[in-house]
């Protein structure tokens, strides 16, 4: 199985043939269009099995597989305390397997935006992760950690390591959070402002089970998006 994860910086309709050639079983894509509210026959063609969701048709989070590979929304829960976070899209992998799709959002919190936000979804949902991926656009960093904070990035990385959840790409390059030598973001599209936030965790199952990982060559990604795509197969 393979597995991709990009922020398409949006107008996915114009950029998903990019994609093909990686030939991935599982397309996990945030900022893209809603399929189901565009008129863009060629994406509405590819988008059809997917799942998806957002603030508004224009700019939300998809799961989009091939058709042999059954999708199914699960109904966890996205409210911590009286307030909603987001973006969250879990889901079931044929009956198999959970994937949590991230896009962590400011959501006008203070103090919780982004890595914050995912620390709450953990609080409500980590009895539900057992074999699962956690997959997407994390907008975080352990170089942006905060000390006096207990929800920081370093924080949420430690609370996913208790339960047997891991970074596939740190476990396989070897490399520390917050040293990583392959960005996944480009601020404004700028070579000299590159950072890694994009990320899958996964279970003891998918550690095991990686074959390859890699992350999209920015000569030709950057043309398309501010992120970079990462490629895992297991």
């Amino acid at each position: 199985m393979k597995i991709l994860t990009w922020n398409c910086n949006g107008a996915l309709r114009r950029k998903f043939e990019h994609l093909l050639d990686y030939d991935a079983d599982i397309i996990v894509v945030q900022e893209c269009e809603n399929p189901a509210a565009t008129t863009h026959k060629a994406y509405t063609e590819w988008a059809d099995n997917y799942l998806w969701i957002g603030d508004n048709k224009n700019k939300g989070i998809g799961v989009f597989a091939k058709n042999h590979i059954k999708l199914e929304l699960l109904n966890w829960s996205n409210y911590f305390q009286d307030h909603q976070v987001k973006h969250f899209l879990p889901c079931s992998i044929n009956g198999e397997f959970e994937l949590l799709a991230v896009w962590n959002h400011s959501n006008k919190s203070p103090t919780f935006g982004y890595i914050g936000q995912l620390w709450k979804y953990l609080q409500i949902n980590k009895l539900h992760l057992n074999k699962c991926l956690i997959i997407g656009d994390f907008n975080s960093n352990k170089i942006w950690d905060k000390w006096d904070r207990w929800w920081n990035h370093s924080n949420v990385v430690e609370e996913l390591k208790e339960i047997g959840i891991e970074s596939l790409y740190h476990k396989s390059f070897k490399e520390e959070q917050g040293h990583e030598t392959q960005p996944t973001f480009y601020l404004q599209r700028n070579l000299q402002k590159s950072y890694h936030i994009d990320y899958i965790f996964g279970s003891q199952e998918f550690v095991k089970n990686i074959k390859t990982i890699e992350i999209g060559p920015v000569s030709y990604w950057l043309k398309i998006s501010d992120h970079l795509p990462i490629i895992c197969e297991f």
